[in-house]
């Protein structure tokens, strides 16, 4: 009696430990299932603005050069002097001028009597048209020669260089360099998704890192039509207006377009993963079976701590937004109690 009693106790004690363990195991298989928050995403209006940087650029640039190769008589101004359109920068020596001249003095006296000789026919028509036509060749010599012993500036700037001194016989290097700062100009790289929304004249903002908060207006002066295959860009070239002279040639700047604004999903940026070794960015979609499903998204801007959704989400989605790290495609989730 007492060897069953004992059997017995021990057959219970088995269905009972047997009966929990079921009940623990049925709770793990639960609790395995991953614990997801969700969020659902809707439409907005939001701002279509494109930032570029590039390097600040003269409007126009002159190489103010010798063409006669002559010695630098005097220089008139120095780097960081303003000029005008027509300003006298640089005299040349003007020795080949008094040459020039005396050698023309001859050519005329013997072109005049040969026109004398063909009227009282001692002479022929043919030698008045040589001479005639050496003549006329050496008066445009002359002329030139008189334009670049004093050479002006065809634009209104600011000298940024200068390569040589009274006295020196210039070559190889321009004299002086001068450059157009008012309006300046950038040359930005476009992204060829842009392509259709630039527009001849259309404003468009800048900043110089130089002057934190400081903004600047400009447009959009010239549109390149085509594209780089390369890097899927065209080039835009902006002026900009240099109010005060604040802004100079070689600093770095941050030009802004602004297109409006679309339509378009936005989703919080913990929503959106990377994956691995591509491009490629995807959200999970909580799907109500209680699944998730892997979905490939294309980004637009980044909103501070969201993301502007361009395609791969239509409105009133629910996206998982925490707990992907243990989710696969068509993976049973479970909601994050609130």
């Amino acid at each position: 009696m007492k060897r069953n009693s004992i059997i017995f106790a021990v057959a219970a004690a088995t269905v009972a430990l047997t009966a929990c363990t079921a009940k623990e195991e049925k709770k793990v298989v639960k609790e395995e299932l991953p614990i997801v928050e969700v969020q659902t995403v809707q439409l907005e209006e939001v701002p279509q603005v494109a930032e570029y940087t590039a390097t600040v650029e003269a409007f126009k640039t002159n190489n103010i050069a010798s063409a006669t190769g002559n010695r630098i008589k005097r220089i008139l101004v120095d780097v960081g002097s303003h000029v005008r359109a027509g300003q006298a920068v640089v005299i040349l020596d003007d020795v080949n001028i008094a040459q020039q001249q005396i050698n023309m003095a001859n050519q005329k006296r013997d072109l005049d009597r040969a026109k004398e000789l063909v009227k009282i026919g001692g002479g022929t028509q043919q030698t008045v048209d040589q001479l005639q036509t050496q003549y006329d060749a050496n008066a445009r010599a002359l002329r030139n020669l008189q334009e670049n012993t004093v050479l002006t500036s065809p634009i209104s700037g600011v000298v940024t260089e200068r390569n040589f001194d009274n006295g020196d016989l210039p070559s190889g290097m321009p004299i002086l360099v001068i450059e157009q700062q008012q309006p300046l100009k950038v040359i930005v790289n476009v992204n060829e998704s842009d392509f259709p929304y630039v527009k001849q004249g259309m404003p468009v903002t800048v900043k110089c890192d130089v002057y934190d908060g400081d903004t600047f207006s400009g447009h959009v002066h010239l549109i390149h039509p085509s594209i780089d295959s390369d890097t899927r860009t065209f080039q835009v070239e902006v002026t900009i207006d240099n109010k005060g002279n604040k802004i100079h040639s070689g600093m770095f700047a941050r030009v802004t377009f602004n297109f409006g604004s679309k339509s378009n999903i936005v989703v919080p940026d913990r929503a959106v993963i990377k994956q691995v070794g591509s491009g490629v960015r995807y959200v999970y979609v909580y799907n109500p079976d209680g699944t998730v499903t892997f979905t490939e998204v294309t980004l637009g801007q980044r909103l501070e701590s969201r993301y502007e959704i361009t395609s791969g989400l239509t409105n009133g989605t629910k996206v998982v937004i925490t707990g992907q790290s243990r989710l696969t495609d068509g993976a049973k989730v479970q909601l994050k109690k609130k």
